[in-house]
């Protein structure tokens, strides 16, 4: 890291800085979360599809015999701190410790997106055929998402106003040459993505662009999912603790959290390869 009196000489560099990094986690809100765990780790319940039949007059109700399962899902305590010298932030004309905290909760916001990635990577369903356009040699194209759409509908997943699909920027970019998801004909003028470029929706899902989406040679891990496919356990939100250590004349800004991230349902979630 930068030595901490660099701020002090270059205000608008610092701002520049804390401005430019991700507020928080995008994909929090598009997954199943629960906060208040206690323990080690909690369990997300897993329950099976049913099946409907006839019943004789006067019989018994049939009974759809629900496989239920549970997914454990793990945490783990993450921490983010920093010094800060006393003498330097006599020095400053900007609030050192605030920017510093910030600093620190925002890579804790960026730790829990890695968490829901690292789950979203253990899906096994990809839209990758032998279809022009959905191959590994193809970017995001139109063919790769339909054929994801259709895994999607495939699996029974509801289109219910839940699905989400997280994307690269390169994929973003690529998805901007595609008139069906930019063209008001096809989607109207409430969605275009000019209105802002960080979330839009189209074809019943919202659509996030991401910059921490895992990449595996030339190929970015793109996905379409739905959000009770992956589970986001909490034990301790992000806090942030300043302490004064007079050995040192410096504050010590120790910022931390406990969360884990889980697959809970396999079948709700494609893989969209795309080539960069």
């Amino acid at each position: 890291m930068p030595a901490i009196d660099v701020a002090f000489v270059k205000q608008f560099e610092a701002e520049v800085h804390e401005a430019y990094q991700r507020m928080g986690s995008k994909l929090r809100p598009t997954v199943r979360s629960k906060s208040g765990v206690v323990g080690a780790s909690t369990s997300f319940p897993k329950v099976g599809t049913g099946t409907a039949a006839a019943k004789a007059r006067n019989g018994t109700v049939p009974v759809m015999n629900l496989a239920y399962d549970a997914v454990e899902c793990f945490l783990q305590d993450y921490y983010a701190g920093e010094w800060i010298d006393k003498l330097d932030e006599l020095k400053t004309n900007i609030d050192e410790r605030t920017v510093i905290a910030n600093a620190g909760a925002y890579a804790l916001g960026r730790k829990t997106d890695e968490l829901i990635i690292a789950a979203l990577d253990t899906a096994t369903r990809e839209a990758v055929s032998t279809v022009a356009g959905t191959t590994d040699t193809d970017p995001l194209t139109k063919a790769k998402v339909l054929l994801a759409f259709e895994k999607m509908g495939d699996a029974n997943v509801p289109d219910d106003g839940n699905r989400f699909a997280v994307v690269g920027w390169k994929q973003w970019s690529d998805l901007l040459a595609i008139d069906e998801f930019v063209n008001a004909d096809y989607i109207g003028d409430d969605q275009l993505p000019w209105r802002g470029t960080q979330a839009k929706r189209w074809l019943g899902a919202l659509w996030i662009p991401h910059s921490g989406l895992t990449k595996v040679g030339n190929l970015r891990y793109c996905y379409f999912y739905h959000r009770t496919a992956v589970g986001h356990a909490v034990n301790a939100e992000v806090t942030t603790d300043i302490s004064w250590h007079g050995d040192r004349a410096a504050s010590f800004i120790n910022n931390m959290m406990s969360q884990g991230a889980v697959m809970i349902d396999d079948a709700g979630v494609v893989r969209m390869r795309a080539k960069e």
